[in-house]
């Protein structure tokens, strides 16, 4: 039997609900951000690679410089 005190409750249903679609939606997006990539790390790894290329004698300073310009 239900009596008044409960009925006050019923709001939070919806409310978690909208919280939990929220979190799983953030999830997914998140998950698909990672699998992607992102462009900083991308970049971050162009530096890495030039700069033990130029470690490596591979390349002249002039274009290390030159390339590494080119990234920024």
């Amino acid at each position: 039997m239900m009596d008044g005190s409960m009925m006050g409750w019923f709001w939070l249903w919806p409310v978690l609900l909208l919280i939990g679609l929220a979190l799983l939606a953030y999830l997914i997006y998140r998950l698909m951000q990672d699998r992607h990539g992102g462009a900083q790390e991308g970049t971050s790894s162009a530096h890495r690679i030039l700069d033990e290329r130029y470690a490596r004698g591979e390349i002249d300073e002039q274009e290390y410089r030159s390339r590494r310009t080119d990234l920024n």
